[in-house]
């Protein structure tokens, strides 16, 4: 793919597309489970695809070592996108993204325990700041009462369990990048199909036409068509390049929330947001 499509331009892309998920979400009328479980469905269908057309292989031998780990970190997907999509259910979309881009914060905060890494005097700052940020989002002018902090809650639970994704994927050695996804979304469908069947179950005969289109894109466009661009163009960019431009998805998430949602932020929350966003990303700057 890259060798037709700058991997810039696919990165740029693939964070705008990333950034109006919740747009996508508020119109799909199924549960957080059977929506996750059927994103995870159509990507790994789409993906399929794409390895058949470009004749790509995914080790088996490797695969076999990495079973537990894999199973682990699908699981842990599946469980973030359920808090997620809660969270666009009870919060503005705003809110929830700003919550759920706390993920690398809890990330810089374990790795020192688990990988014995040095934690800076840098990060310490950023930590506290971003944690900052948080507490304004939550608590502070709050235009949506109750409601609103238990979205962002659901928001903050579905970074944990992103940030346990990535620590996961710290540890998968044998299998990588788009092969790794992929086997994940397997591992998430194996685990979330047993859910939905036991609790909201299959209601996709409820979902009218502008549902369906609305969980085609989802599915197909927000996961696997992207996914793909993503990885892609990891391939080609410098970590501290694909650091700064991972933070259109949130600004963009942001953007549509109040100019197309009509959704408001207050001051409070609007600073909450710039102080998580600009201390991740300083942390990630070298």
């Amino acid at each position: 793919m890259q060798k037709f499509f700058d991997p810039k331009l696919m990165l740029v892309a693939s964070m705008t597309i990333f950034g109006t998920l919740g747009l996508f979400v508020r119109n799909i009328s199924v549960s957080s489970g059977e929506l996750a479980l059927y994103r995870a469905v159509l990507a790994a269908l789409l993906l399929t695809g794409f390895f058949v057309l470009s004749k790509q292989h995914i080790p088996l031998s490797k695969v076999k070592k990495e079973i537990p780990l894999l199973l682990a970190s699908g699981v842990a997907m599946g469980i973030n996108w359920i808090l997620l999509f809660q969270a666009y259910k009870y919060t503005t979309v705003s809110a929830a993204t700003l919550s759920y881009y706390f993920a690398p914060v809890i990330v810089t905060v374990v790795c020192p325990f688990l990988f014995r890494e040095k934690l800076t005097v840098k990060q310490i700052i950023c930590f506290i700041m971003s944690t900052v940020g948080l507490v304004l989002i939550i608590g502070i002018g709050d235009v949506h009462g109750d409601s609103n902090i238990i979205g962002i809650l659901f928001g903050l639970g579905a970074a944990v369990f992103y940030a346990t994704v990535i620590l996961l994927n710290k540890f998968i050695k044998k299998v990588e990048g788009i092969h790794r996804t992929f086997l994940q979304f397997i591992a998430a469908i194996l685990t979330l199909t047993p859910y939905v069947l036991c609790t909201s179950g299959i209601t996709l005969g409820s979902l009218n036409n502008i549902g369906w289109i609305n969980l085609l894109i989802v599915g197909l466009v927000h996961t696997g068509i992207t996914y793909c661009m993503y990885f892609s163009s990891l391939k080609e960019l410098p970590g501290q390049k694909v650091a700064i431009l991972s933070y259109i998805d949130p600004l963009v998430a942001v953007l549509i929330s109040v100019t197309v949602l009509g959704e408001t932020m207050t001051m409070s929350q609007v600073i909450g947001g710039m102080l998580i966003l600009g201390f991740t990303l300083w942390n990630e700057l070298k």
